[in-house]
């Protein structure tokens, strides 16, 4: 055990190196996407890397977008009933849900690219599933009920948004029917604002390695998508665009709070 709780030592320094951070951006540049029928490096990088996104498998799955919202919301309830009792649980479902997002969101069977593959995206979402597992094993956060300003609770409303995801056809559909039937269940930027800003609540009782991966990838993939929703199609996309705000802000937040030199509460 306390083996174990040595390497989450090593991981929390580890993950405030300068050179952590470097090494995700860099990463986003050498990373190159992949497709069975070949493409032009590196003019068409760009192209591979929307079709698969806009074309990816878990798409093609609609059956199970309900499941994918239960659940977490079971287990939500869960933690705030049960508290630690779920902990493990609950990491076990992250981690779970961050390889869906790996494979589901990142890899496309088309006839335009055969099987493409967004590489990156696979990579850093796989790390942060390995952080949740190892949350699992160590469980660092503690789900205990604190007093906490009311101030810090601002990000709910924004997590419950992007849960929610309001949209039918690319404009604003306010249908609470959305909250358990469509997909943002199964998707990386609807769900990371729900599991970083349940993190922000517990601060600093959490583990801050697995908080820091989570909400580093979340910032970057958010920065993405301000691009693409309110620079590259503007008049299109801006919903959706509003709809990744909680993203950024939230995997801000939480990585700020990360880096916070703030003593564990124990």
């Amino acid at each position: 055990m306390t083996n174990i709780f040595h390497k989450q030592g090593k991981l929390e320094v580890i993950t405030r190196k300068w050179w952590f951070f470097l090494l995700f951006v860099l990463l986003q540049f050498i990373v190159p996407p992949y497709a069975s029928k070949g493409y032009k490096l590196p003019e068409e990088c760009g192209n591979v890397i929307s079709h698969t996104l806009g074309h990816a498998i878990v798409y093609q799955h609609r059956e199970i977008y309900p499941i994918f919202k239960v659940i977490p919301i079971i287990l939500l309830i869960g933690i705030f009933v049960f508290r630690n009792k779920v902990a493990r649980l609950f990491a076990v479902y992250v981690c779970f849900s961050y390889m869906l997002f790996a494979i589901g969101q990142s890899i496309a069977v088309t006839e335009k690219y055969g099987v493409s593959i967004c590489t990156i995206n696979i990579i850093m979402f796989a790390a942060v599933a390995a952080f949740w597992l190892w949350e699992a094993v160590v469980l660092q956060n503690d789900f205990t009920p604190a007093k906490k300003p009311l101030w810090r609770y601002w990000v709910v409303p924004l997590a419950i948004l992007a849960f929610w995801a309001p949209a039918g056809r690319g404009k604003p559909d306010f249908n609470l029917v959305y909250l358990f039937t469509n997909g943002a269940g199964t998707t990386f930027c609807m769900m990371t604002p729900v599991y970083v800003g349940l993190l922000t609540l517990y601060w600093p009782k959490v583990n801050m390695a697995t908080l820091r991966v989570t909400s580093l990838v979340g910032f970057i993939i958010s920065l993405y998508n301000m691009h693409l929703n309110f620079i590259v199609a503007p008049a299109t996309r801006w919903w959706n665009g509003v709809l990744h705000i909680p993203l950024l802000v939230i995997s801000l937040y939480g990585l700020i709070l990360s880096l916070k030199r703030s003593p564990r509460v124990e």
